[in-house]
């Protein structure tokens, strides 16, 4: 009789089981584990015992890489300096929404050339063949008075909306438990639809979901069947972990089945980067999305929310995969990276972009470059075609700012000079005024093989009071980066002059955009 009871009451449970999976499973065919309770438990796989356990998730474990600021190089012995462009500008609107709901910054958060890169210059448009111009100003060092600025600037071609090519577009959606705040998935969606809105009757679009495991909620679309697209976005709820691999592998699937051969084929990742089932290493990330790069399929990554968000997972993904990122805190953001800016983050117009600048030590005593630390490169993969890059968008602007120590200054920052038996010194003569020599090296998007260009920087002696106000903006973003940092390497940390340097450097500014820089900086400044 007792086996009776025991067997009546298991197959009860399966039963019931079986019912709780089957209500999860929506009309789009999408799988996800039982909805999330109170608190959100994440699997964790041990590569020790490979055994699964839930853990409580700490809701203010949000991941930053660690980073470590570029030193001075002595020029004597390192001339050379190499490094892939960056135009992502996560970093500074996950800054700016610490610094505006009173947290205390990260300082591994802070990512100074997408601070700096948030930002458009004026910079004239390419005359030649080439897809972007070349622009570079030398001026005074605020943060080290007797230091120098290079400032290194690329203008991205403007290719007129009708001109560009037709998308195959498909949006790679988080719908996991750890997305459900209003800040995630429901501004997701409105941000979608926003990037929706740009798009024609020649555009495609499908979508990918994944929670517990990955569906495609809608097979790819022609764009001029908003209706039922943003049907699809509406149904879209929060729950489950988080099989990110697996949403990666099926949309790259997706987008790999409706390719167009000379189009733009972009997969669009929205997500918290809470990745905790299957795929989910930053390593193991790295290899999947180098692997899926290969495609000729590009790569945006759209990172939300707060506590618990994974900017280490997204950068990576964005590095190594031929993709840029951005961090949507408002729908203000989002109608900025995916509206007014969206030809420039969706639609590419150099990929593999090196920038190699050699500088002349008659002049230059020691440089670093400023930002940019997990972008550098090795000089020789300068040439080497197989190295990957960052990528230029439509319009895209992107500057570099290197510190410059000039031969004739004594600094505390020179790092020490090693006397060597062998080798010979060089006096660099025969070069005139020549401070340095930037050269850059790019393929087209769907090309293989790179091209290079190079351009002469002559020395000067212009002074920060006749420098452009594009050259005091940017060095005020920098400085102000580099005082969140908590950076060893400056001397001046004054935030009031930094202040009024932005000021100084506003110049045109018809979004505000400068203005909102300046109104941060004076809250950092009230509270610290």
């Amino acid at each position: 009789m007792n086996k009776i009871i025991i067997a009546i009451l298991s197959l009860s449970i399966i039963v019931s089981c079986q019912k709780q999976k089957e209500e999860v499973v929506t009309s789009m065919d999408m799988i996800s584990e039982a909805p999330m309770v109170a608190k959100e438990m994440k699997v964790d796989k041990t590569a020790q015992d490979n055994q699964v356990t839930n853990t409580e998730i700490d809701t203010e474990n949000e991941e930053y890489a660690s980073l470590i600021e570029n030193p001075f190089e002595l020029t004597k012995s390192q001339p050379v300096s190499t490094f892939s462009i960056d135009v992502d500008n996560a970093s500074y609107s996950n800054i700016r929404r610490m610094i505006n709901e009173g947290q205390k910054v990260d300082k591994n958060a802070v990512r100074i050339e997408e601070m700096i890169n948030y930002f458009k210059y004026n910079y004239p448009q390419p005359q030649s063949q080439h897809p972007f111009s070349i622009n570079t100003e030398y001026s005074d060092s605020p943060w080290n008075p007797k230091h120098k600025l290079l400032k290194i600037g690329l203008q991205g071609k403007n290719v007129p909306i009708n001109n560009l090519p037709p998308s195959n577009i498909i949006f790679l959606i988080d719908t996991s438990g750890s997305m459900s705040d209003d800040n995630k998935l429901p501004l997701l969606k409105e941000s979608l639809k926003i990037l929706l809105n740009q798009l024609s009757s020649k555009d495609k679009v499908g979508i990918v979901a994944y929670a517990g495991s990955a569906g495609v909620i809608l097979p790819s679309t022609s764009a001029s069947e908003k209706g039922e697209i943003l049907e699809a976005f509406d149904k879209l709820e929060a729950g489950g972990s988080t099989a990110g691999g697996e949403g990666i592998e099926l949309a790259y699937k997706l987008a790999k089945e409706n390719f167009i051969k000379g189009g733009n084929n972009r997969v669009v990742l929205a997500t918290d980067g809470d990745f905790n089932v299957g795929t989910s290493s930053e390593a193991n990330l790295q290899s999947l999305i180098e692997e899926k790069r290969k495609s000729g399929i590009f790569l945006t990554c759209l990172g939300y929310g707060m506590g618990n968000y994974k900017d280490n997972k997204l950068e990576t993904l964005a590095n190594k995969g031929n993709g840029n990122y951005g961090y949507i805190d408002n729908i203000q953001e989002a109608n900025k990276f995916l509206g007014k800016e969206f030809a420039g983050n969706i639609y590419t117009i150099a990929k593999d972009v090196k920038v190699q600048i050699e500088f002349n030590p008659k002049y230059v005593k020691s440089y670093r470059l400023i930002g940019y630390e997990n972008r550098m490169l090795k000089n020789e993969d300068f040439e080497n075609d197989q190295i990957d890059a960052g990528e230029l968008g439509s319009g895209h602007t992107v500057t570099a700012l290197y510190e410059i120590i000039p031969s004739d200054v004594n600094s505390e920052f020179v790092p020490k000079e090693i006397k060597t038996k062998y080798s010979k010194s060089n006096n660099s003569t025969g070069f005139g005024d020549e401070l340095a020599t930037v050269k850059f090296r790019y393929k087209k998007p769907d090309g293989n093989k790179s091209t290079e260009i190079s351009q002469i920087v002559k020395n000067s002696d212009y002074r920060m009071a006749t420098a452009s106000p594009d050259f005091k903006f940017a060095t005020s973003v920098a400085w102000f980066g580099l005082v969140l940092r908590d950076s060893k390497l400056i001397t001046k940390k004054g935030l009031n002059e930094i202040e009024s340097l932005a000021k100084q450097g506003i110049s045109r500014d018809e979004d505000g955009y400068r203005s909102e820089f300046i109104k941060l900086v004076q809250k950092y400044k009230s509270v610290n």
